[in-house]
């Protein structure tokens, strides 16, 4: 199985925001009707209280989509216009360093994040969930979106689902947590079996793949990337942005890049 690492692909958020005016015009709305209305728009419940944004979920969502998908709308939303706010980093994860993420040892001490919101691309089909719980489809993750709010709490989404040829995407929210327990997560033991990040799909082991079953595992990847990355600043590339993707590669970002590789 392939894993792309190479370049940034097409991002959730170009998803959402084809046009990238369209954004920065929500972007503008949303400030205004906030700073009118005394909304705290790092408060998750008080950015979906704007009329603003509830116009552009109902444009968002499918007319059949069931009412629980509010909330991953909502979730998906709220990254997106603090991932904007933060002039949209985006961090390529490169394989050997998202293998050294899983199986190596960061150094415990601090954990920082490397802006206030941003979103890590994961290698293409390394890291998997099953989607509705264990025995649900497998669907392969494309990366997390995160914000670290002023209230000291880290709000991280996982998105899956991103495939060519087919539109739309699927993200699993995981519950804020407070930033300051970060350097606990790098060595926590999440799974009461097995070993954290082995995978659950048949053949997996041989491919060299990995799942994330719970909310704690995505946590402990978060940690060690952030660990990583402030620990091993030559590992953090320059920022970049894709060229033409080749035949059968996967279409690129437009978005600029900084791509995590290995470093001794």
């Amino acid at each position: 199985m392939a894993f792309h690492d190479e370049y940034a692909r097409v991002t959730p958020f170009e998803l959402t925001f084809p046009d990238r005016d369209v954004a920065v015009g929500l972007v503008t709305d949303i400030r205004a009707e906030a700073e009118t209305r005394g909304a705290d728009l790092q408060d998750w419940g008080a950015f979906n209280m704007l009329a603003s944004v509830a116009g552009f979920l109902k444009d968002l969502r499918e007319p059949d989509a069931p009412p629980e998908s509010f909330m991953d709308y909502g979730a998906l939303a709220y990254h997106a216009y603090h991932f904007l706010a933060a002039e949209a980093p985006v961090f390529v994860v490169g394989t050997h360093a998202a293998r050294y993420l899983v199986d190596g040892r960061p150094d415990a001490g601090t954990v920082d994040v490397p802006s206030p919101a941003g979103y890590a691309q994961l290698p293409r089909h390394l890291f998997w969930i099953h989607s509705g719980g264990e025995g649900g489809p497998a669907e392969a993750v494309d990366g997390f979106f995160w914000f670290l709010g002023d209230d000291g709490l880290l709000r991280v989404l996982l998105v899956v689902g991103m495939r060519e040829g087919r539109p739309g995407l699927g993200v699993v929210r995981v519950p804020d947590v407070p930033f300051a327990e970060a350097s606990t997560w790098l060595h926590a033991g999440i799974r009461e079996e097995g070993r954290d990040f082995a995978t659950t799909l048949p053949g997996g082991d041989m491919e060299g793949l990995y799942s994330l079953t719970a909310s704690g595992e995505v946590l402990k990847l978060a940690a060690r990337l952030f660990a990583y990355m402030g620990q091993v600043p030559d590992a953090v590339g320059d920022v970049c942005t894709a060229a033409a993707a080749a035949e059968g590669q996967p279409a690129p970002s437009s978005l600029p890049f900084r791509r995590i590789t290995l470093h001794a």
